[in-house]
């Protein structure tokens, strides 16, 4: 089935699409004082692993009323690893 189509049904229906694409989280299966935090830090624009708060305050956002005419977005929430 065409996903374009997919949105635009649901979307007549007030149903919107949203993702949220984590980077590297400091979580206890992924701590940030672990052997894998610095190289992954250090790829980051911001210099630091996100927080699992960092990923919260984007799902609230697009969760909301302020996000309610975006629809069919993905929102990388990296710090900036992926630029």
């Amino acid at each position: 089935m065409d996903r374009t189509a997919d949105q635009r049904r649901l979307g007549s229906r007030g149903i919107t699409v949203k993702v949220v694409q984590p980077g590297a989280s400091d979580t206890d299966m992924n701590p940030a004082d672990g052997p894998n935090a610095a190289p992954q830090a250090a790829m980051t624009a911001l210099g630091r692993m996100g927080t699992p708060s960092d990923v919260a305050r984007a799902v609230v956002f697009l969760s909301g009323e302020k996000a309610a005419y975006i629809t069919g977005a993905l929102l990388t929430v990296d710090g900036g690893s992926s630029i």
